[in-house]
């Protein structure tokens, strides 16, 4: 990249203000017959909670934010940050906002997340 590609993108950028995100963890689920049936003993799991909440800026992952959950959610997060939105035609009710749960098969989280 030369010096006046970067000052274009630099430029470029400016122009662009990325939406500060909430993400809220709504509800975490359990299924013990699952866990019985299927998963090794572990001995860490999610400490996600209820109500936690995290603010992604710039569209990137929040500190403390769950890899895993983040994998799951990065890209609704990115586009929602970008001022993208209405998901699937009308999906949800607020259309700058997404429903996305974990891909944690024994005990996912279900995450709101929302422009602010």
């Amino acid at each position: 990249m030369t010096k006046s590609d970067r000052i274009g993108f630099i430029e470029y950028t400016e122009l662009f203000t990325l939406m500060k995100i909430r993400i809220t963890a709504i509800r975490k689920a359990s299924y013990p017959d699952l866990m019985a049936k299927y998963e090794n003993p572990i001995e860490h799991t999610c400490d996600v909670l209820e109500g936690q909440e995290w603010i992604s800026i710039d569209g990137r992952c929040p500190e403390g934010m769950c890899p895993s959950a983040w994998g799951s959610m990065r890209e609704f997060v990115e586009a929602l940050a970008r001022g993208e939105g209405n998901f699937y035609d009308g999906w949800m009710k607020n259309p700058n906002s997404a429903m996305i749960s974990c891909n944690d098969g024994f005990r996912p989280v279900s995450f709101y997340i929302e422009v602010i």
